[in-house]
């Protein structure tokens, strides 16, 4: 959820940006700020934020001010809205990271592209599908997996907001290889996990660069 969410994000905001004439360098650091901010803060302020009681923000909004819910939501006492509250930290938090990348790669596209497009008839739909996301996929593609892999070695925002709970229904690799070791003591157990991880991250890094290779030389030769 937070891979797709992130990319999809990513690469909106990244095509709105590229097409600003005043102000990119604004937009750039405002959805950077959250790349930058420290994992902790941010999650003990998501805590804050979908706390189940009515002081919790996001249940005051909705039950206070829009009067959407009639009751306060129990969004970390219960795994479905619990994981709202995780995917949403880790999409806010990773979209401009994935922007930046996006917009970086949009605009070292070949300018001629998109000249010769024009002077062919092609509208600004056209060439987005056409030219500018073909162009993108290396791109996408690497950020896709850097993505991936780091959704894998997520921790932080899932030990200090649920802690895994209720009963490890929200317990990801990390936190559930932490609970073994230090819970449980099953120290074999969890260093086998460990292993699994590096053996999943080593598999989806050579994925990527053997599906990179031949996209890099489609487009190379277009």
């Amino acid at each position: 959820v937070t891979v797709f969410g992130q990319l999809t994000l990513g690469v909106s905001i990244a095509l709105m940006v590229d097409r600003l004439i005043r102000g990119q360098v604004i937009f750039r650091v405002l959805y950077y700020l959250p790349v930058v901010t420290s994992w902790v803060v941010v999650s003990l302020l998501f805590k804050y934020l979908f706390n189940s009681s009515p002081a919790g923000f996001i249940n005051y909004l909705f039950v206070d001010v829009f009067h959407i819910l009639s009751s306060p939501v129990p969004w970390l006492n219960e795994a479905n809205t619990a994981w709202v509250a995780i995917y949403s930290l880790g999409i806010w938090k990773g979209v401009g990271w994935t922007m930046v990348i996006i917009l970086a790669a949009l605009q070292l596209l070949p300018e001629e592209c998109f000249s010769a497009a024009s002077i062919d008839g092609a509208n600004d739909f056209q060439s987005l599908i056409f030219i500018k996301l073909p162009l993108l996929l290396p791109t996408i593609i690497l950020v896709f997996i850097m993505l991936t892999i780091g959704a894998v070695q997520a921790y932080i925002q899932v030990a200090l907001i649920t802690g895994g709970g209720p009963l490890h229904r929200t317990d990801v690799i990390l936190s559930y290889m932490y609970y073994l070791a230090f819970n449980d003591l099953d120290y074999g157990y969890s260093s086998s996990l460990s292993f699994i991880l590096a053996a999943i991250v080593f598999v989806i890094s050579q994925a990527q660069l053997r599906l990179q290779r031949p996209i890099e030389m489609t487009a190379g030769g277009n």
